[in-house]
């Protein structure tokens, strides 16, 4: 139940994206205003399987909605009109699994070339 003191939660949505989740939740302040927090939650897995989270927030109020929009809209169409919307980096993809060097593998990047036989 909601307490003095606490911000209360109002209405939240979740985005989610590869190994990132977004959380949108208007929250309530003390006075009965209202607020955005826009959280990053990034998955990352430890060697023995285990897995963390490392997040980050911001917080957005309602006198600086207006300018945030604009330069969130702004940059995001430079991007857009500059690259196009489709992702480059195969390392944004959903399904990308990076790809591992066998180690045991006698290939080598370089070959030996001997000009003499050239």
């Amino acid at each position: 139940m909601y307490q003095e003191g606490e911000n209360k939660d109002i209405n939240s949505k979740i985005q989610r994206a590869g190994r990132r989740t977004y959380f949108f939740d208007v929250k309530e302040t003390k006075a009965g205003d209202y607020y955005l927090t826009i959280t990053e939650s990034k998955k990352f897995t430890n060697e023995d399987g285990t897995f963390h989270f490392k997040k980050h927030k911001i917080y957005l109020y309602k006198e600086d909605f207006n300018d945030f929009k604009n330069n969130f809209e702004e940059m995001t169409n430079f991007i857009i009109s500059e690259k196009g919307e489709e992702v480059i980096s195969e390392r944004h993809q959903k399904d990308y699994t990076p790809v591992k060097p066998d180690n045991n593998s006698d290939e080598s990047e370089f070959s030996d070339v001997d000009f003499e036989e050239v």
